[in-house]
């Protein structure tokens, strides 16, 4: 029998972007991205499709669009290269795909897909990543597909304060979904471009399962924050394990990992989390975390406010 609680959850990252007080102009534009993503995953678990083909189907429209950090609106490395991250897990069979460090690849979560799918391995980084990509027929693009003037402009003004040795610490997010579908299977997938300014090849939480991105029969979770922290406290494993094993509810696990564990040690950030019942949490110890959702019982939700991304 169809799973009753079918549902979609995303998240378009978490903290500030603005000072407070700022005029959020582009509100509008940021509700309208999170709001039609959510509706285009929702709508391939209405039609009887795969947590997976959700998950995925989300994140493109938000890869796609310029206003996140991930694909098309991705940061600049050191560099000044435009290196992407994205995983994707299947929680029924705990199959698991992930990219780190691709430049040419238009779809990150789509080559995370096809590393679960069609390859041996779990995670392809760099160079070999996106010859894979390119060897089974994924769209590429050009480096002027990724670059935004945006987020040129703020790797040029965090130069300029590096410079003058007074350089902020800055992070821009990550997008990430989870989804539960009619057969009741549950899968996450995180994508992002990384930390703004990044150097030595680093790679953050949103590729490695149990970091960034984890999803079982239990639960499924995708993170969005200081990554070094996430990967540290294996947080969104831990949030599964504490479900698994202590029998917390979504919320509780949640909030346990967040709140008790990498708070106290420096971290910020957020989660979505989603249970194999549809019942739904969103943690986060930033001033704000972008979301959306929809279920098959008719709840929805948008929110956005002057926040965005750490």
């Amino acid at each position: 029998m169809p799973s009753p609680n079918f549902t979609l959850l995303l998240h378009g990252g978490s903290g500030r972007l603005y000072p407070a007080g700022t005029p959020f102009s582009l509100e509008a534009d940021y509700h309208r991205t999170l709001t039609a993503a959510a509706q285009a995953g929702f709508a391939v678990l209405a039609g009887g499709g795969s947590s997976l083909s959700a998950v995925e189907t989300t994140l493109r429209q938000l890869e796609d669009s310029p206003l996140f950090n991930a694909g098309r609106g991705s940061v600049f490395s050191h560099a000044g290269l435009n290196e992407m991250d994205a995983a994707l897990m299947d929680g029924a069979t705990l199959r698991a795909g992930a990219v780190a460090g691709v430049r040419t690849v238009r779809n990150p979560i789509s080559a995370a897909r096809a590393v679960l799918e069609r390859s041996a391995h779990v995670l392809l980084t760099g160079a070999g990543a996106d010859q894979f990509a390119a060897e089974i027929g994924l769209e590429t693009a050009p480096p002027e597909w990724f670059r935004t003037e945006e987020r040129w402009q703020q790797f040029q003004a965090l130069q300029a304060a590096a410079a003058s040795s007074a350089a902020p610490t800055t992070k821009y997010g990550t997008v990430g979904a989870v989804a539960l579908d009619q057969a009741g299977h549950l899968a996450a997938g995180t994508s992002t471009g990384g930390m703004l300014n990044k150097q030595y090849g680093r790679v953050g939480d949103s590729p490695l399962i149990g970091a960034g991105t984890y999803a079982n029969h239990v639960c499924a979770v995708s993170g969005t924050g200081h990554g070094e922290f996430f990967i540290r406290h294996t947080v969104a494993h831990d949030i599964a394990a504490l479900m698994e094993y202590r029998g917390l509810g979504v919320e509780a696990a949640a909030h346990v990992v967040i709140h008790e564990k990498v708070a106290p040690a420096g971290g910020k950030g957020g989660v979505i989390a989603l249970d194999a019942r549809g019942q739904v949490a969103m943690p986060h110890s930033t001033e704000g975390l972008f979301w959306a959702y929809v279920s098959a019982d008719g709840r929805t939700g948008t929110n956005v406010c002057n926040m965005i991304v750490e």
